[in-house]
């Protein structure tokens, strides 16, 4: 029996397993939701990449500051080998903005939904550049936390038309009772990089979106020379969730340099 035991061992060991450096030819595609949200909003787009052979890791986002949440996911781009897609939704945009900056690996971002700021620009003054955002009056009581900071949630009864207004009823409601918050200080805090001016960019953003304006959106990617720019028609702020086929092909184009 000891026998079979290292001899099923050995041969574990020379079969390599799923890892993030196990990519052949594809880029890793890294992604990064963002407030509100949790790393399962990129599930139905996991699913498609991986169907089309495309090594991918959800990153869970702690939230907390533009600085801390860009070394998390600076360090997880530092531990693959070969090139990586960044990312990002919402919020999400200014931390891949912010780790893209010194990772040498990473070859595109992709902004969902997302902020892509210039040095100095925060998600709040971005938000606030255009008029259309109806976040502020959804928020829910703020958690008080150490430092005199606040922990920011959405209210659940206000969640589903608010930011996932083309998902199914059901699903916003399970996603406003699982959303992640934010502290009001990663909201304010401003980019100190600005890494699509070097790296090339893609987008895509829906033209019903609640939390950021669809003009800043299309102000950002316009301003950052996007390969790409998709609208999706009536598309929410997690066009990830309600279209995660044309959110796929937008991953996949930045993928190939499309």
């Amino acid at each position: 029996m000891l026998k079979v035991l290292k001899a099923l061992f050995f041969a574990a060991c020379l079969i390599a397993p799923p890892s993030i450096s196990n990519a052949a030819d594809k880029p890793t595609i890294v992604l990064v939701h963002g407030a509100f949200a949790d790393a399962s909003s990129w599930n139905r787009v996991i699913t498609k990449l991986e169907a089309d052979g495309y090594p991918v890791i959800a990153a869970a986002n702690p939230l907390r500051s533009v600085k801390t949440d860009a070394d998390y996911v600076r360090r997880i781009v530092a531990g693959i080998h070969g090139n990586v897609v960044l990312v990002g939704h919402s919020y999400g945009g200014l931390v891949i903005n912010d780790a893209a900056s010194t990772a040498k690996n990473v070859k595109a971002l992709v902004f969902v939904a997302a902020f892509a700021p210039d040095k100095g620009e925060s998600a709040a003054q971005l938000s606030g550049q255009f008029p259309g955002s109806t976040l502020a009056p959804t928020l829910g009581e703020p958690v008080e936390l150490e430092g005199d900071q606040k922990d920011l949630y959405i209210q659940q009864s206000k969640f589903p038309e608010q930011f996932a207004a083309d998902v199914s009823l059901a699903e916003a409601r399970t996603m406003a009772a699982t959303q992640r918050p934010i502290t009001d200080r990663a909201l304010a805090e401003p980019a100190t990089n600005a890494s699509w001016k070097s790296i090339p960019s893609w987008f895509v953003f829906g033209d019903a979106d609640k939390n950021i304006p669809p003009k800043a959106l299309s102000w950002m990617a316009e301003r950052a020379g996007a390969k790409e720019s998709v609208v999706v028609k009536g598309g929410s702020h997690v066009v990830m969730v309600s279209q995660p086929q044309v959110v796929a092909k937008v991953i996949e184009d930045a993928a190939a340099g499309k």
